[in-house]
Order: C-alpha cells, then structure tokens, then sequence
C-alpha cells in the first residue's frame, strides 16, 4: 500500500519536480555516507560538470583537471551543506567558481590570456535588462561545421556572458538558479545574457561573411 502510494506521488510529478526529488534523496544518502551515493553523484553529474567547466574553460585538460576539485570540494563539503538551494545549483556553483579559479592561474602563468575580472558599467545595479528583439545565435538546428563555430564564439566573449549563456541555453536552468549560481541579481543575469548573445552574434556574423555557404536551420531553443 504504502510502495503504491510513493508510486502514485511520484507519478504525478513533472521532470523538473523528480530531479529536485532525486536530487533530495541522494543528498541525503550523501550526507548519511551510504556506500553507492558517490559512484551515483558521479555519475549523474561528472558529465554536465564537465560539459560545463568546457564551455568556460575552452580547454579539456583543464576541464578535467575542474572536475576533479569540483568532486573533492562535494565531498568534503557535503555535510555542511543546508540544502539552501538545489544540489545541481550547488555543484554547478562550486564548477563556475572552479573554472574562474582555473582561468585565473592560467592568466597568471600564461601571456595575453584573458582575465576573468572586468567589469560592466552599471551592470551589477541594472534591474531592467536590455531589450533583446532578434534571435539568439542558438537559435538553430546546426550542422557540425557551425556547432563548431559556435563553440569558438563561446570562448572569444567575455567570460561573466559566457557563464551566463551556457547556464540559460545549454543547461536551461531559469534566470533564478542562474542568479543562484553566479551569485549575481536576476537583473544582472538578463544583462549577461543580452549582452552576451549581442557579442556571440558580433562574432558569428565577422565569421560567416566569408564562409557564405554555412547553412543555419532554425530550430527550438528555450529562450
């Protein structure tokens, strides 16, 4: 009775519902040290984690070297961790901060790499964001070729839009889990995110003038 009853409740739950359920129930296996909830934190999120750490990163190895201390700081930090947000936002938090840290010591050992520090006139006090009346460069069902570009006009903007972007449009997550990730206003990720398309369009379009032949197909990407 009581198994079809759990059945019936989680039956009647959307997606996004369950994974937050889930994502409860390992937390609390995490927290109680259970032999398995490791090997399933992993691999329920060692890909996204490195998905993510990429696309801010724009290096593998360095990607790989953020999912190692991103895994370390969950397990070292789990028991003290209130359940103040969700547990992806929480790893995907400690991922952003990771990939910073990494882009800052390549700046320091390495000559004319971007920083990841700069900022925004009035951007963090801008409540109402820019208005953004054109598509989105993820706007398309593309073809390896421009899936490429794509990746390559990621990692030319600035950092703060990248993170932005990649959260709203590869990971989908809503303005309020951007805002709880980056630790930014809701206001500022919407600028982020304006901005950043306005600079990946700037990009593509320099890049597409002399290819002409790229075809882009729209598609349907949450906006």
């Amino acid at each position: 009775m009581s198994a079809s009853c759990s059945l019936n409740i989680n039956a009647s739950l959307n997606s996004e519902q369950q994974a937050s359920l889930e994502d409860q129930i390992l937390l609390s296996a995490l927290q109680r040290a259970e032999p398995n909830a490791y090997e399933t934190l992993i691999s329920r999120f060692q890909a996204p984690v490195y998905n993510l750490a990429w696309r801010l990163l724009d290096d593998p190895g360095d990607a790989g070297d953020v999912v190692q201390e991103v895994f370390l700081k969950v397990f070292r930090n789990v028991d003290s961790f209130r359940g103040d947000s969700t547990l992806r936002t929480w790893i995907y938090r400690i991922t952003v901060n990771e990939s910073h840290n990494r882009r800052r010591w390549l700046f320091r050992h390495r000559k004319g790499e971007t920083g990841i520090e700069e900022v925004y006139a009035g951007e963090d006090c801008r409540e109402v964001p820019l208005v953004d009346s054109g598509e989105t460069p993820f706007d398309f069902t593309m073809n390896r070729e421009a899936q490429v570009l794509l990746e390559e006009g990621l990692a030319a903007i600035s950092p703060s839009f990248r993170a932005a972007l990649v959260l709203r449009e590869m990971e989908e997550m809503s303005y309020e889990e951007i805002a709880a990730v980056l630790d930014i206003s809701i206001g500022t990720v919407k600028s982020r995110i304006v901005r950043g398309r306005e600079a990946l369009r700037g990009y593509l379009a320099d890049r597409l003038k002399p290819v002409g032949a790229l075809q882009l197909v729209p598609g349907q990407v949450k906006g």
